[in-house]
């Protein structure tokens, strides 16, 4: 969906500034990174502007997962991610306040790739699973929306 906003300027005009794209869990995408299959072992990479769509500013990992915990349980006002699972298997679901949708991971080719804006909990970690996050955005606490409430609000009013 995408959104025009209008300013009124002091000749009572409204002109178009800005257009905003809102996200939705169609926008979600899963990447597949290059493999190279070899009998010594395989190897995979992620280079930004390549396979990763924008520069990577933070570089994150989730393991040692407790059975039957949840991670995430927020969205991002400005931060993109892609997630990819080295190890084991994770299912990520994304929200976009009308629709979700469940990405299963358990292979380290395939990365997830996450819009700002769109709510995700990353569930039913296996044993020894491990989550690596690349994300487009210095940490910023200020950047989580973590009440689901206020992100719905948010969604309504089409700030994010």
């Amino acid at each position: 969906m995408l959104l025009q906003v209008n300013i009124r300027i002091i000749t009572n005009k409204c002109i178009p500034i800005v257009k905003i794209k809102i996200m939705t869990v169609e926008d979600v995408r899963i990447i597949e990174l290059p493999k190279f299959l070899d009998a010594r072992g395989n190897l995979s990479f992620a280079e930004q502007h390549n396979h990763i769509p924008f520069e990577i500013k933070r570089t994150y990992w989730i393991y040692d997962v407790p059975g039957g915990e949840d991670r995430g349980g927020h969205a991002f006002r400005e931060n993109q991610e892609v997630v990819i699972a080295l190890s084991g298997a994770f299912d990520v679901e994304v929200d976009d306040g009308v629709n979700k949708k469940r990405f299963s991971l358990n292979r380290s080719y395939y990365g997830l790739y996450i819009p700002k804006g769109l709510w995700r909990t990353m569930e039913n970690f296996s044993t020894n699973s491990f989550a690596l996050e690349f994300g487009s955005v210095e940490y910023s606490a200020d950047d989580y929306i973590r009440d689901y409430d206020e992100f719905l609000k948010l969604k309504k009013d089409g700030k994010i």
